[in-house]
């Protein structure tokens, strides 16, 4: 069964993902920070019952990883407050909550990492909040978790990391793919996807659109990475080839 953006409500609309899905799935209830703000219960209660949608798709998140590290108080807020308050307001109403998570979940030392694969230990602040929030989301009785990631359209940086192996693409890319699990997710027989590319290193994925980035290593960033979080994504490709059989 096919769920129309008409019956969807995300929150961190004005993200980098949630944008993007807006395009996607036009008619898609996105509120702003000042109507539904994850770390506030009452504005989240407040837009679920003005909204009434059959699915949320949770985006909002602290993403930035390095900044997790000095402001550890404002990214539990949001990962950790902001998805316990999503939580338990869609539980509450029976809603269906599609929780978009991130292969920092993994440790990162082996890569190729199954959706059965047990998760951690966590490598950096961001990760563990990013943990914590995925085993509040398995108290929601209708639930799926996509573990996904994505930099913008464009790479920012002038170097890329050598060191870094990844199944992350740019936001185009994996955005189009959120919007297909989203529109199918209750038809999904999992609770947990992995939405993602190829195996590749950072380096490798910041030349694909610009051609001058300069090799780095990892060992040069302000906060512990991990060497390879790239994900097995055979799941959902088999779901992807099934749905495009007639």
């Amino acid at each position: 069964m096919t769920v129309a953006a008409e019956r969807m409500l995300l929150t961190g609309g004005s993200g980098r993902l949630g944008r993007e899905l807006q395009r996607l799935l036009p008619g898609i209830a996105a509120p702003g920070r000042d109507e539904l703000d994850v770390t506030r219960a009452e504005t989240v209660v407040a837009a679920l019952d003005r909204w009434r949608p059959e699915v949320v798709i949770h985006a909002a998140a602290y993403t930035d990883v390095a900044g997790a590290e000095r402001n550890r108080a404002a990214c539990w807020r949001v990962n950790v407050d902001g998805t316990r308050n999503v939580v338990s307001a869609a539980a509450g109403r029976g809603i269906f909550l599609l929780h978009l998570s991130t292969d920092y979940v993994f440790e990162g030392a082996t890569g190729g990492y199954r959706e059965d694969d047990p998760p951690g230990p966590p490598c950096n602040y961001y990760a563990l909040t990013k943990l914590v929030a995925e085993a509040l989301v398995r108290f929601a009785p209708r639930h799926l978790v996509v573990r996904t990631s994505f930099r913008p359209r464009e790479w920012p940086y002038p170097q890329a990391f050598d060191d870094l192996f990844t199944s992350q693409d740019y936001v185009d890319v994996i955005a189009p793919e959120i919007a297909l699990a989203a529109s199918r997710c209750l038809e999904i027989p999992y609770n947990t996807l992995h939405v993602a590319t190829e195996r590749k290193s950072a380096l490798e994925l910041a030349r694909r659109r610009r051609p001058d980035v300069q090799s780095a290593s990892k060992k040069q960033a302000s906060v512990r990475l991990p060497d390879d979080i790239s994900l097995d994504t055979a799941r959902w490709r088999q779901l992807k080839q099934r749905w495009s059989q007639p």
